[in-house]
């Protein structure tokens, strides 16, 4: 490139780093939600935490599939459109999940009863299921953008920066929910009636002064959890116009040449949009017929079920199992979050410093300080003061984000730019069959057997995925020279 071209390529480079960032945190602001919703979902319509468990489950399994579909095809289309549009879409479900009881009296026109309450649930269902098919048009097209920007040499360092979009996202939704459910909804705690059917939703006998307690306080602010749908889908609807602007799909698109070294790859998407026999062959050999993409793919289902145990039920596990207040629960997973993204930086730029980019090796490293953090955590008693609760959970947050962000870059080096996004949505489909698991499996444990039995299948997880991860330890840091392309070192 000439230095004119340089200048404008870290340019726009820099462009499609932060507006991809921001888009994907927007993601995570219109699927977190959900997380901060549940007890008040609970308290005031009653659904048992298996029944919440199925919802988390079937969006998982849902978006699942939908990463690898919308990857199969992102590799193929025009990010920007791509990206923008499943935005806008998302936050359209969002808004009509909140509508649920709404849209269910206007076509029943009854606000109780059997009918009600089934078509409740059925359309709720079905705006889930919707969102989660969307949900998948927000990861793979970053991945194309990425790969189509950054040199394979600094994808570790740059991708993990790019990773903060996930903690950035779900930390400040999981902030906002918490105060959406601590601070709005109607106060119905005057309402013997309603105070009532809370406690009946909730399981809590009348003489029983501690859950009476929470039930109290979920009376003061009953349909606040409808808030938790509306105001981040207000936020998304704002920020899916300003990804259009921000974002372009190539350097060609804006008159630059390709990434040094990775033309070949681009020559070959180009051919009749990637419809040739080769280039299906190529997919096909480096993604699906990849052992390296297997072993990523179930090592990534362990990660998220880890990672999803904590930021889907933690803020039920918290206030449950350690009698933390739901404004400090939200706090304590944001700051959950807010760690891994430190962690999350700090191993990219250990992978590129002291790994050689192999990716693989540090996420071994994280699984087990995951591990051993959680064991830590389940083992303080719920008189620790606050402040320790969060060092300890933050130390988790820092350990268990730097596989969920490598695992991705992994896959994207070891399958090319040509497959990244495909790549991607594989080892994504694995990652959130996690919820098998960390939904249903999770609900159907804490319920009926416990907090203690959910600590111990955490750590189990962590240790069967650094397991899992050790398999490649020999392997190289890209898959560039054996697929013929020679990669920019």
């Amino acid at each position: 490139m000439t230095p004119e071209q340089q200048k404008r390529f870290k340019h726009w480079q820099t462009r499609t780093l932060i507006g991809t960032m921001f888009g994907y945190a927007l993601f995570y602001f219109l699927r977190k939600n959900f997380s901060l919703a549940m007890p008040g979902m609970e308290a005031d319509m009653g659904i048992s935490k298996t029944g919440l468990g199925i919802f988390l489950t079937i969006h998982g399994l849902v978006y699942g599939c939908s990463q690898l579909i919308n990857g199969m095809f992102a590799d193929r289309k025009n990010a920007r459109y791509y990206m923008s549009i499943g935005l806008l879409l998302c936050a359209l479900a969002n808004f009509a999940f909140g509508f649920g009881e709404d849209i269910s009296y206007w076509i029943t026109g009854v606000r109780q009863g059997v009918p009600f309450t089934n078509f409740v649930i059925l359309f709720m269902g079905i705006m889930w299921v919707l969102n989660g098919l969307l949900q998948g048009s927000g990861f793979p097209p970053c991945a194309r953008l990425l790969t189509h920007w950054i040199p394979p040499r600094e994808l570790a360092t740059k991708m993990s920066i790019w990773n903060t979009s996930h903690t950035v996202g779900a930390g400040a939704v999981i902030i906002l929910c918490g105060y959406i459910m601590s601070h709005m909804g109607t106060d119905m705690s005057g309402n013997p009636d309603a105070v009532s059917a809370i406690a009946a939703n909730l399981h809590v006998a009348a003489d029983d002064p501690e859950g009476m307690q929470r039930v109290m306080t979920f009376a003061a602010h009953v349909g606040a959890w409808r808030w938790c749908f509306w105001i981040p889908a207000s936020i998304a609807l704002v920020g899916s116009v300003a990804l259009f602007l921000t974002l372009r799909d190539t350097p060609t698109s804006v008159g630059l040449p390709e990434l040094e070294g990775t033309e070949g790859n681009t020559k070959a998407a180009a051919s009749k949009k990637e419809q040739t026999a080769e280039a299906k062959a190529f997919i096909r050999k480096h993604v699906f017929q990849n052992p390296i993409m297997w072993i990523l793919a179930f090592a990534n289902f362990f990660v998220y079920t880890v990672r999803f145990a904590v930021l889907d039920w933690g803020p039920s596990l918290l206030s449950q199992s350690k009698g933390v207040s739901m404004t400090n629960a939200g706090w304590l997973v944001a700051m959950f979050e807010i760690a891994g993204t430190v962690g999350m930086l700090f191993a990219g730029w250990a992978t590129d410093r002291w790994l050689k980019g192999r990716a693989h090796r540090t996420c071994v490293f994280c699984m087990l300080a995951a591990a051993l953090f959680i064991a830590i955590f389940w083992q303080l008693p719920p008189e620790t003061p606050v402040w320790i609760f969060f060092v300890v959970l933050c130390a988790a947050g820092f350990s268990i984000y730097g596989p969920q962000a490598l695992i991705g870059i992994a896959a994207a080096n070891q399958a090319t730019k040509k497959a990244a996004a495909t790549a991607n949505g594989f080892k994504s489909l694995f990652g959130y069959l996690s919820t098998i698991v960390s939904g249903v499996g999770f609900g159907y444990v804490a319920q009926h057997f416990g907090w203690n039995y959910a600590y111990v299948v955490m750590i189990v997880m962590a240790f069967i995925g650094m397991g899992i991860l050790l398999l490649m330890w020999r392997v190289g840091a890209d898959g560039y020279d054996h697929s013929g392309e020679t990669a920019q070192k």
